[in-house]
């Protein structure tokens, strides 16, 4: 049996129970009970989260054994650190779990107890820059969706503590639990922890539904040779429209739009997928493999072959 241990202080984010969901669901994929997750705090009982809703929790006690330590986040990192309790916790029972985790803001915690000294790390890129300044040794990487360095995991927003939990899993169980639970949960997709934080479709921020129906189109046909015209007409209005609700709304022209979605997409299929990168090229819409260099160099500063190799 493996426990599962994840670490609440008052204030902590709800959303952090829900990455124990997905080892509850990887036991049912399994048709076995591989993990056990419990709730612990520094003096047990009730923990009251950032919404107020009370958990109960288990004491710490340096008796506990784990297989793995998951560290919640709280919303203000830097006005809110970890008790002195919990950092002495992690610093002498560390050696001891085969992983750490931090969930989000939990990364503050990991560092202040001195977890991530010269370790590659991420947290939630709006409080990325507080963690560099407060622990400057770190080897911060504040565009991953989660990173493993050695035994020490670190999760970017609190959905992404999901796909490390799903990381987890498939180190563990294998991709194909991994892919399962994933399903069961109706997950949208299972992200490797080298993807990018940001999506292109969140960084447009569309806010007219004649827009964002404009995007989806795109996005469902990117092997199309897409136009103005043939946007236009998906969500019925006049191509000099729709080029000037882009602007106004995404503050790029559709062409330019179209080809942060192609980019997006050839990337998930490289982090993704064995498909060869001409075949990645065509499935994504660009007009060869070499256009798709290209654009990636312009728009990641790196080829795309370089993602793979680091695979």
């Amino acid at each position: 049996m493996h426990r599962i241990g994840l670490i609440i202080a008052d204030h902590f984010q709800m959303l952090a129970l829900s990455t124990l969901t997905v080892f509850e669901f990887a036991n049912l994929v399994a048709d076995r009970p591989f993990y056990q997750p419990e709730v612990y705090s520094e003096h047990g009982g009730t923990v009251r989260s950032s919404s107020g809703i009370g958990v109960d929790s288990a004491k710490l006690s340096e008796e506990t054994q784990v297989d793995t330590w998951l560290v919640a986040g709280v919303l203000s990192p830097q006005e809110e650190p970890a008790s002195p309790g919990v950092v002495n916790f992690l610093q002498t029972t560390a050696s001891q779990a085969r992983r750490i985790a931090g969930i989000c803001t939990g990364a503050f915690v990991l560092a202040q107890a001195g977890l991530l000294e010269q370790k590659r790390a991420t947290t939630h890129w709006a409080h990325s820059h507080s963690l560099v300044s407060q622990h400057p040794t770190i080897r911060l990487e504040d565009d991953r969706i989660f990173i493993i360095d050695d035994t020490i995991w670190t999760s970017a927003g609190m959905t992404a503590g999901l796909d490390m939990a799903l990381g987890m899993v498939e180190k563990d169980l294998g991709a194909d639990v991994a892919r399962t639970v994933a399903h069961r949960l109706v997950m949208n997709q299972r992200r490797s922890g080298g993807q990018t934080q940001h999506s292109e479709m969140l960084a447009l921020s569309p806010r007219s539904d004649r827009l964002q129906t404009a995007l989806e189109y795109a996005r469902n046909n990117l092997r199309k040779t897409l136009t103005v015209e043939m946007l236009a007409d998906a969500v019925h209005v006049s191509p000099r429209q729709l080029s000037r609700l882009f602007r106004q709304e995404t503050g790029k022209s559709p062409a330019k739009a179209i080809e942060g979605l192609r980019l997006e997409a050839a990337r998930v299929m490289i982090e993704q997928s064995r498909l060869s990168l001409d075949a990645i090229a065509r499935e994504s819409g660009f007009r060869d493999r070499r256009h798709m260099r290209e654009v990636f160099i312009r728009g990641y500063g790196i080829p795309p072959q370089s993602l793979r190799a680091g695979r």
